[in-house]
């Protein structure tokens, strides 16, 4: 064999093996970075399930008693004043009742009339006989006969006047069944929905049996958002606390509000699942804004300003980061956390400001001692 051959063979062996060294080499898996920053963590709390948007003022009414509709002055999405007739039933019978109740006391007022002027003019022909009879210009016996008349007709007058507090009775329950056939507003609304028309005979609800309401009627001035929260979070939530509201209904907003109660007591759903109730206020209430819409809550439980933080996405385990060295190398940090959110995490040490970390920590191949390369830097996160 000449040297030419062997040289060919030599080289040839070389890059065999510089190929196979290549394929058998580890590639370095992908991650992305991201910045450590500096400025405003928040600690929130939120609703477990959509919340809703509820009226502070709402009545759902129907007539204390049966009977047909006779007058329906309103119509849906009408707005009303307080005090307003908003359904009557056919009532004519108690009408009479009550005209009859009035002229009752009319006669009972003249016949009070009549019997406290005979009163005073007994009362007189007393005093004037009392006065014979000092003189002596009359017998005892008259004078007693005078007196007790006066007494017998101031006795009548008084009667009279007790049976005139007896007609105003009669009149105020009158007027108390005639009422009981009218609805109207307990305050200021708009009429959300009428289950009903003139003609129609509405019966009031059985006990212990849920009806349809005849008038539902909301004030749309006052609107709160009524949502459940974990328990776990409950002892952290106090009223007067800030909180930010978002509905589907308007998805590029957020509306800032108060929390105006928190229940005493907690509600159990499920086996595993204990709830409580939450009600926050809108800060500036608006007359978009309708009964009825599912709503979140975000409470602001504490604020942090001018921190180090990360995306709470890069944390593992709890306290721990990987961060990628000048080798290439993953390596595990342990940090000392703060205040946490869904989207950040304050650093209170552990980093430095602009110091990168890993953000793809769930990516295939990522873990400690492995070789890493950075594809991507996410250089902003929010707070």
């Amino acid at each position: 064999m000449n040297r030419g051959l062997i040289g060919v063979l030599v080289v040839g062996a070389l890059v065999a093996g510089a190929v196979v060294w290549n394929s058998a080499r580890v590639k370095p898996v992908e991650v992305d970075l991201v910045s450590v920053l500096r400025g405003e963590v928040r600690a929130t709390a939120s609703n477990t399930r959509a919340g809703t948007v509820d009226a502070c003022n709402r009545a759902r009414m129907s007539p204390m008693m049966g009977g047909q509709i006779a007058v329906l002055p309103v119509k849906e999405g009408d707005r009303v004043k307080q005090g307003q007739v908003l359904l009557e039933l056919w009532n004519d019978d108690l009408r009479a009742q009550l005209s009859l109740a009035k002229q009752e006391r009319g006669a009972a007022v003249a016949r009070a009339d009549e019997a406290c002027a005979a009163a005073s003019v007994a009362a007189r022909e007393a005093e004037r006989f009392e006065n014979l009879r000092a003189q002596q210009l009359t017998s005892e016996e008259r004078a007693d006969i005078a007196d007790g008349e006066a007494k017998s007709r101031t006795a009548a007058c008084s009667a009279m006047q007790s049976m005139i507090k007896v007609s105003d009775a009669k009149i105020q329950m009158a007027g108390a069944h005639l009422e009981e056939t009218i609805l109207r507003a307990p305050f200021a609304g708009t009429v959300a929905e009428i289950n009903g028309e003139v003609g129609e005979v509405v019966t009031p609800s059985p006990v212990g049996v849920a009806t349809l309401p005849t008038i539902d009627l909301i004030d749309n001035s006052c609107i709160y958002i009524s949502a459940p929260i974990d328990e776990v979070d409950a002892p952290a939530i106090r009223a007067g606390m800030k909180a930010n509201i978002s509905l589907d209904a308007f998805p590029e907003e957020t509306f800032p509000a108060t929390i105006r109660r928190v229940a005493p007591y907690v509600i159990a759903l499920e086996k595993q699942a204990r709830t409580l109730v939450v009600e926050a206020e809108f800060d500036e209430p608006s007359q978009e804004l309708l009964p009825g819409y599912s709503a979140d809550v975000e409470i602001l439980l504490s604020v942090h300003s001018d921190v180090l933080y990360i995306p709470t996405q890069a944390i593992i385990n709890g306290n721990t980061v990987l961060v990628l060295d000048e080798e290439g190398i993953l390596r595990e940090k342990q940090l000392k956390i703060g205040l946490q959110n869904w989207q950040v995490t304050e650093v209170v040490s552990g980093l430095k400001e602009k110091q990168k970390v890993v953000l793809s920590v769930d990516r295939e191949g990522v873990s400690v001692g492995a070789q890493a390369k950075s594809v991507s830097i996410e250089q902003e996160v929010g707070s």
